[in-house]
Formats: C-alpha cells, structure tokens, sequence
C-alpha cells in the first residue's frame, strides 16, 4: 500500500497516557492508518519528519468569535482560522453571537453563517447553535431542537448583555432554556456573571470617577460569577440539563464546579488561557483597555487555584474566548468605527475581548506541561480529547485512533520565545500577552493529514500552507458525555472512610 503521509519520528503519549514512545505514524484517506517502528520499505506521497518532537492528537479551539459575518473589522473567518492553524489548533467552534445581520438562532441564520464562512476556512470547524430571551417570550424554543438536528454542537446563553441581535436571559428565562437543552441532550454554555451585581457595580464606580484598568475587574467582582454559577447548577440539578460553564475566571469557579461534579451532576467548565497567567492589578493596570474582557482578569490566587481546577478535573478543558475589535492601526475599513482606542474612550466604553488562538496551546505546553503543573495525559485532555467528546466529535477528532481524522499537533518543546503581538495573523495586533516568555511552541500543524501551517526552526513567522476553504464544517458525531472522574473519587473516599470507621468501631467493640 502507498500511503499519502508518512510522519516519521513522532513522539507519542503512549497507551498509559504519561509516558512517550518515538514512533511513525501512517495516513491514508485523510485518517490516522496506522503507527509502524520503522517504515523502511514504505512508499507515501508526502513525507513530514517530526525530528523528535512531541506529536498531540489535533488540538481544540471550542470557544471563538470570528465575527463573519458582518464584524469583518475585527475578524474574519480567514484571518481567524488562520490564527488557530498557526497555534496548533485542527478544529474551532464558533459562537453564535457575533454575525450580522442576524446571530445564529434557528437553522436559516445557521445556513447564512455557513455560506459565508465556508469558503474562507482554513481549519475544520463547529458551530454554537444560540439561545435568547427573546426566544423563550416569543414562543420559539422550538427552534433549540431544530438547531441540534442540523448539527451544532452545544448552545450558548448569555446572562450579561451581548450583541444587539442576541439578548440575555432573565432567569426564569435561562430555566425555560435549560429544560428546552436538556431535551436535545447537548450542553448549554453559559456566561456565568449575575448581570444585577455587574451593571449595579459598574454604574457605581463609573460615578465615583474610576477610570483606572482594575476598577474593570472590580466592577464585575467575583460573587457575581460565583452566583451566576451557583444559580446555573441549581437549574442543572432540576431540569437535567447539561451545564456548561464558559470562560470560567475565578478559583471559586472552579471550586463550586468541582463540588457539584461530585454531586454526580452534569456540570462542566472551560478556563482561558488569560485566566491562568494574568491577573488585574499587573496587566489592566500596564495595557488597559486591551486587557479588558468579560470576565475580567483576576488575581494570582484564582490563576493557582484555576491551575488546580485543570489539574484535578473540576476545570475540564482550555478554550480561548477569542474575540478581538479593531483597533486605531487597523485601518482595514474605515467606516467601521474603533472599538479598543478610539479619542475619548476609557475603561467603562472600550469593548471587552482579545484574541487567543495562536497562542492557547504554546501557554498550556509552556505553562503547564513543561512547568508540571499538567501530565501529558491531562495536557491531552485539555488541549484535545475532553472539547471532542464533551461536543460529540470524539473519536472522529481530539483522537489517535486508527480512523481518527489525521489532524495532528507537532510541538517543538525545547524552543524558548516570546509572544510579539507584530508577529502573529492577528487583523487587530493588540494583546496583553505580550511579551509572555514560553518554552515550547508549536512548529507543524497537520489537518486530515495535509500540512496547514508549518514553522521552520529559525523563521521569525510561518506559513499558512493551505488555501481558504480547506477547513471543513464538523456536525456533532453522536450524543457524548465526559466521565465524571470527580464523583468516582469522591465514591473512592466515601468508601474508604466507611471501612475505617466500621473497622474502628469493631476493634473497639472488641476492646470493649
């Protein structure tokens, strides 16, 4: 058999999860065909040497805002996706929020997001499907049902306002949404800030004169996320529902998630990248309004306890919430107005989001992995395998499988760098990572098994190696769940104490 790639000495995470093995991976079809020793003898079209570099299932993106249709000025699909080649990443899952004219809310907008995106994508791609109050008051939940059968993926719900054309929830209505999810048996995603706390704060320090970055992150302070949350899981607890908390910021996130997923409920979370190594005083305080994002940044103790939060579980994958405006050097449509920097504009008026593709997966290897904080079995997780089965694309991605899609992560894990905001696919150049210093970066990226980005050891930047339209739309594969690893150890202790107090209380009746 001639196979179309042979990638030769790929290291591995080996079948315990932990431990390496250097090996040769074989493609054929777009698929994953095989893993040989030694492949001398073996013809294939195309040939990539890994040199001994650390070689992940492709990894996950499961939280963008690309903004195409209609917000061009900051993104587009290209530029985007683009973005998430260079940072290692084989699939994106795109919010519904951030299209014009119309958010994604019933299969037609779906369809005219699709038609637009499409021929612009580099990487494969999911899509959100969305959820409104709008939709709960005009009697169309109906429409919840008829997204999740033309494919999307999960649902997100937003209790703080969005776009003009995708509303929040009250939460009565937020409860009307989760039981209409529950019944489709994906999860609904939910920005989890109490909107009552957040504009009460933000009203009261905008009038007491603050116009420092901090008073940003203090505004929106951390109860609000913790009743938001707390209000998600009760709703989890009576509707059924699968609950998903996005962009989760704070260590006390992660501590009530971690509590009701030993509760046995079915209640997951994502971190950002941002969220494990920035916090508010350092960079709001240094880059402003570029730091300014909802949730805000917090402090260095939510950054160890989110690290935690990943570590043990109660956090279960990394997105980015990539979600960039323009800025006065873009000068790519000037009718369009800036959003970031614009004269005049201060902590309160400036729009909330940064970018995050490129550099999500360099942070979770440099940060996490070669600083111990993650194994190589978690790191898996977290980049690849835990976002494809929570959305149902498993083992088709975040896998590989023999018949796994071919999308593979190639990472050099020795290079040290820095991230340079002038040296990215960022359409807006601006994010308060830079001049993060990381060791480990990725230097190839593989999606069905042709090479989309690649890095040579001594290039400033790569190339993008693919052209527009060669990322694909992914539809959910099947109805899956992430394994509840947090109960099974809390079972584990429940047991272990009652065999120590029953064997306690028999030597002392004994004794006795």
């Amino acid at each position: 058999m001639k196979y179309d790639l042979i990638v030769k000495n790929a290291l591995i995470p080996a079948m315990n999860g932990n431990d390496t093995l250097m090996t040769n991976i074989l493609v054929k079809n777009e698929k994953i065909a095989g893993f040989l020793e030694s492949v001398e003898g073996l013809e294939a079209e195309r040939y990539v040497d890994a040199g001994g570099k650390l070689v992940l299932p492709g990894c996950i993106d499961s939280h963008t805002h690309y903004m195409d249709p209609g917000f061009t000025h900051r993104e587009t699909f290209l530029t985007g996706t683009s973005q998430a080649a260079a940072g290692g990443l084989t699939t994106i899952i795109d919010m519904p929020c951030c299209s014009f004219p119309r958010s994604v809310l019933d299969v037609d907008s779906m369809n005219e997001k699709l038609d637009a995106i499409k021929p612009q994508a580099i990487v494969d791609f999911g899509l959100w499907g969305g959820a409104t109050g709008d939709m709960v008051r005009d009697g169309k939940l109906a429409d919840v049902q008829a997204q999740a059968d033309a494919g999307v993926l999960a649902f997100k719900v937003y209790m703080t306002p969005s776009v003009p054309t995708f509303n929040r929830v009250t939460d009565p209505e937020m409860h009307e949404v989760f039981k209409a999810v529950e019944k489709t048996g994906v999860a609904v995603g939910v920005h989890a800030e109490n909107f009552a706390m957040c504009d009460y704060y933000v009203r009261k320090y905008q009038a007491e004169g603050r116009l420092d970055g901090p008073a940003w992150s203090e505004a929106r302070l951390e109860l609000a996320e913790k009743a938001a949350i707390q209000l998600g899981i009760a709703f989890a607890e009576e509707t059924g529902a699968r609950y998903h908390v996005v962009h989760m910021s704070t260590g006390m996130g992660a501590r009530l998630i971690g509590e009701a997923k030993k509760r046995g409920l079915k209640v997951t979370s994502e971190v950002c990248p941002h969220y494990l190594v920035l916090n508010a005083p350092e960079a709001m305080s240094e880059y402003g309004a570029y730091a300014k994002i909802a949730p805000p940044l917090r402090t260095t103790q939510d950054n160890i306890e989110l690290w935690e939060g990943l570590a043990n579980g109660s956090v279960d994958f990394v997105a980015t919430d990539h979600a960039p405006y323009k800025i006065q050097a873009n000068k790519d449509n000037d009718d369009a107005a800036v959003e970031k920097d614009a004269p005049g504009m201060n902590i309160w008026t400036a729009f909330p989001g940064i970018s995050g593709s490129e550099t999500m997966v360099n942070i979770i290897i440099s940060e996490g992995y070669n600083k111990g904080r993650l194994t190589l079995e978690r790191t898996v997780e977290v980049l690849s395998k835990s976002a494809a089965i929570h959305y149902g694309l498993y083992p088709k991605k975040g896998s590989m499988n023999i018949g796994s899609d071919a999308d593979l992560t190639i990472i050099d894990l020795e290079k040290e760098w820095a991230i340079d905001k002038d040296v990215s696919f960022m359409k807006n150049k601006y994010t308060p990572l830079h001049g993060l210093k990381l060791k480990g970066k990725v230097a190839h990226t593989i999606l069905r098994g042709t090479s989309v980005y690649h890095e040579e050891p001594n290039e400033v930047q790569g190339k993008i190696l693919v052209e527009p339209g060669f990322g694909q739309f992914v539809k959910r594969q099947s109805i899956q769940v992430l394994p509840n690893k947090l109960q099974f150890e809390n079972y584990k202790a429940i047991g272990a104490d009652f065999f120590n107090n029953y064997h306690r209380r028999n030597i002392n009746n004994v004794i006795d």
